[in-house]
């Protein structure tokens, strides 16, 4: 058991028999009476997230998950398949259960498996990510003061915010924690 005010962005606790993963913590302490601490958990089993508050000074209890190397195969509907790279077990993901993480995972690419007691739970994607650009609306500069932007879509289906001078064909590098355009390739 860990008290409320340890939770963090990232930690794995149990709640009413479901596990859920923090999503955000905001820890808001009024005029009057104990402190809040507000959290957004995501259901690691079903993916739906809930907006919590606890007291201060409850407690909740911490969950430990195993991890597992992990390669991406492919995507079957609405499952996502994956391959176990030491025992060769090939683990399926419902895109529900992935949540954002749908959009970083191309063939081939190595991830981190999270398991609690033998089942799988949710994966953890490499911080950037190379995707290719497979459509790009032309970029004309203008008259522009500052840096012109341009939405654009990726081999995997996601929607990136990119410098005019990104093309259809080039790679880009992008940050898995916010999503956004790092730099070309």
């Amino acid at each position: 058991m860990i008290g409320v005010q340890e939770l963090r962005k990232g930690v794995t606790c149990e709640l009413d028999g479901s596990l859920y993963r923090v999503l955000s913590y905001d820890h808001y302490k009024p005029g009057r009476g104990g402190a809040i601490i507000r959290t957004k958990l995501r259901n690691l089993r079903t993916g739906a997230t809930i907006n919590k508050n606890f007291n201060s000074g409850d407690r909740v209890q911490d969950v430990r998950l195993d991890h597992e190397t992990v390669q991406y195969l492919y995507s079957e509907g609405d499952l996502h398949h994956f391959m176990n790279v030491e025992t060769y077990e090939q683990p399926a993901l419902s895109a529900e259960v992935l949540g954002d993480v749908v959009n970083y995972l191309k063939e081939g690419v190595t991830v981190e498996l999270e398991l609690y007691e033998g089942e799988p739970v949710s994966v953890e994607v490499p911080i950037t990510v190379d995707l290719q650009v497979v459509e790009a609306p032309p970029g004309f500069a203008g008259d522009t003061a500052t840096g012109a932007t341009k939405d654009v879509v990726t081999e995997t289906g996601l929607r990136v915010t990119v410098p005019l001078f990104i093309n259809e064909g080039d790679v880009v590098r992008i940050d898995t924690r916010t999503g956004e355009y790092l730099t070309r390739a």
